[in-house]
């Protein structure tokens, strides 16, 4: 291809086989300014030039060629602090910090290839990192990326044409029944006893019974309102909004766990009157004895604790949320109805957490349609 007039702009092909554009924007001065364009074919690079030249018609100016992935993520990092719940802008903020602007920072944001991103990911993996964080790494960088895509200062979004990291699932393997009972049995009169069988009756996320306040708790009414979540960001305690907006629910209380709550109560007011001038007034539900929050790692630690003592098979504190579900489900609760318990955004999210319950649930339906139609 020739060259062409002032402003329309050339594309070639280099000796490396990338093909290169080049557009002047004029003179500053007696110097005269170009803006490059690269990509794998002309067409790319040609309708990158298109795109450019349309900007310059509508008043935008195209992007400096010496803004860089580092500098742009930064910006991007300071917009999506306010977008995002702060334990997410968090986990951002690592993820740029520590492992995408240290391998391709330094790289020209309009010269960023899939092949740069492809040489982070294999640098990653040689660090051992996990599959799961891997992805999230990846997917971090998309989300950039696209803001960068919309905002008109790259051509296509480079991070979206890398194959995706493949992450192994595990199946969820919540406690059974006998096992929730035996966990439960080994409990009382333990000073969390409530937390657990809350946590495990209602299903809720560990930020969620860590955030929640007596003023939440209508022990008359035996119901619950999940309102806030207790996260632990930068060192300091904040009370953020739940997970997604289905996560603001209003949860029914069993009287078994009415019980607990009122023996809790009674302990946590013992523990006030102990503390005198040391109680930290919180009106938190769960508390040290000092009334302060709970550290979600130290309530996970003790209930990993718990479960070696009661010869159990190790979880994560959330697995208990995947006991209630599982429990719920196997016992023909309506997904639905456990779709609202757990505050998801969406059935379909119940159904694929929790697939490996379907087989026994199709099985008693199958059993129930043979006993009404099998003219027994």
């Amino acid at each position: 291809m020739g060259k062409r007039g002032q402003n329309e702009g050339s594309v070639h092909k280099r000796k490396d086989g990338r093909w290169v554009g080049v557009m002047s924007l004029g003179f500053e001065g007696s110097k005269r300014k170009r803006k490059y364009f690269y990509g794998d074919t002309a067409k790319e690079v040609s309708d990158q030039l298109a795109k450019a030249r349309v900007d310059l018609l509508r008043g935008l100016p195209p992007t400096p060629d010496n803004v860089t992935v580092g500098k742009f993520l930064e910006d991007w990092l300071s917009i999506s602090e306010a977008r995002v719940r702060p334990s997410t802008f968090v986990s951002y903020r690592r993820y740029v910090r520590n492992h995408i602007i240290p391998e391709i920072g330094k790289v020209t944001l309009t010269k960023l290839t899939p092949l740069h991103v492809e040489e982070m990911l294999k640098a990653k993996r040689r660090e051992e990192l996990a599959p799961r964080t891997i992805q999230y790494i990846l997917t971090v960088l998309r989300m950039a990326l696209k803001r960068a895509e919309k905002m008109g200062l790259v051509a296509r979004n480079v991070a979206a044409l890398v194959d995706p990291v493949k992450v192994q699932h595990k199946e969820v393997q919540p406690l059974t029944v006998a096992e929730a009972v035996q966990f439960l049995d080994l409990l009382k009169g333990h000073r969390h006893e409530a937390l657990y069988a809350l946590t495990m009756a209602l299903g809720l996320r560990q930020g969620e019974v860590l955030g929640l306040h007596w003023k939440d708790v209508d022990l008359k009414k035996k119901v619950l309102r999940v309102r806030v979540s207790l996260q632990r960001i930068d060192g300091k305690f904040q009370f953020v909004e739940p997970k997604t907006a289905r996560s603001k629910r209003t949860l029914p209380i069993p009287d078994s766990v009415i019980a607990k709550l009122h023996s809790h109560r009674i302990r946590q007011l013992e523990e006030r009157l102990m503390a005198a001038d040391l109680w930290q007034e919180t009106d938190l539900v769960f508390t040290s004895k000092v009334g302060a929050p709970l550290h979600g790692s130290n309530v996970t630690h003790e209930f990993q604790k718990l479960l070696d003592k009661a010869k159990l098979p190790r979880q994560r504190f959330h697995d208990l949320r995947h006991t209630c579900a599982s429990i719920l489900l196997a016992g023909n609760t309506h997904p639905r109805v456990v779709m609202e318990m757990l505050g998801h955004s969406q059935i379909a999210v119940t159904m694929n957490t929790y697939s490996h319950v379907m087989p026994t649930i199709l099985h008693e339906t199958a059993d129930k349609m043979d006993r009404l139609l099998g003219g027994g």
